[in-house]
């Protein structure tokens, strides 16, 4: 019997609630390892300790704290319900977001980040079972880049692309920072106007933070693919520490730190307020 996507899409509608439960848990996990990473950021921009880290740096802070294992369980369970909650965007889109030609490239791109947060969730349940391996995002980086480089005469192309990917997204990121109507993506009538302003401010900064950690990620595997040297690619940690090199890079350090801080905010504010399935389909989407 074959099962049609307007079926699909009726069934989704009927079982609104519990799709909605996964979505605002996987946001608001996602916004919680946000306000970690920036932390540990913010607390080395300004000279108290911290780390420049990634999702699964944050993850393992939450380990180590009291607790830890619990923490780490309900961690696992938000990034699945995100990840599930990708994979009905992408196969059904019920929120009628992917129109037009952007239509492949969001389905493809929320398709890429199920497989991610799902791979955070099965990484982090296999801490819990005393597991739990695999590099950082810096030696992923490094090692993808190592295998591409080797798929001669192709390779350096394809890495070059893929950091010319990174580099559009980053872009795209710019873009909803400083042009999407975020109270219109998100349902901000009950809240008052001063902190609704404040709202949509800490979310543009933290946008914008977070599309300035990805610029410099695509453009780290653009210089590795001109050299045909993986070891220059980087992931999210080593590129967010990279903006210390910058001209006046401690300012902008610290300011990409809070502004990771303001993008956990952001996904905290998703979790609360943002339309969610057919309370979406007038509202303008930004992120993924």
């Amino acid at each position: 019997m074959t099962v049609r996507f307007s079926d699909a899409r009726h069934y989704l509608g009927e079982h609104r609630s519990w799709v909605e439960t996964l979505a605002r848990a996987g946001y608001a996990t996602r916004g919680a390892l946000y306000v970690i990473v920036g932390g540990l950021a913010a607390l080395a921009a300004f000279g108290y300790g911290g780390e420049t880290t990634e999702t699964k740096g944050a993850l393992l802070q939450l380990y180590r704290q009291p607790f830890g294992v619990v923490l780490l369980v309900l961690a696992a369970v938000g990034l699945a319900g995100y990840a599930v909650f990708l994979v009905c965007r992408a196969a059904l889109d019920p929120e009628r977001d992917a129109q037009g030609s952007w239509r492949p490239i969001k389905r493809a791109w929320w398709s890429a980040m199920a497989i991610v947060h799902a791979s955070l969730a099965v990484w982090a349940i296999s801490m819990v079972l005393g597991g739990g391996s695999g590099g950082d995002s810096d030696e992923r980086a490094r090692g993808v880049s190592a295998v591409l480089l080797a798929w001669r005469p192709l390779g350096p192309w394809l890495v070059g692309a893929g950091g010319g990917g990174v580099l559009i997204a980053a872009g795209y990121g710019f873009y909803c920072a400083a042009k999407t109507k975020l109270d219109e993506a998100l349902d901000l009538s009950g809240v008052g106007a001063t902190a609704r302003r404040w709202a949509v401010r800490a979310s543009r900064f933290g946008l914008a933070a977070r599309a300035c950690v990805s610029l410099a990620v695509g453009a780290f595997f653009i210089v590795a693919a001109w050299r045909s040297n993986p070891n220059e690619a980087k992931g999210f940690a080593d590129s967010l520490g990279s903006l210390r090199a910058l001209p006046f890079g401690s300012y902008v350090f610290a300011a990409v730190s809070l502004g990771l801080i303001g993008y956990g905010v952001y996904q905290l504010i998703e979790a609360r307020y943002r339309r969610i399935l057919g309370d979406a389909r007038s509202a303008k989407r930004v992120g993924g």
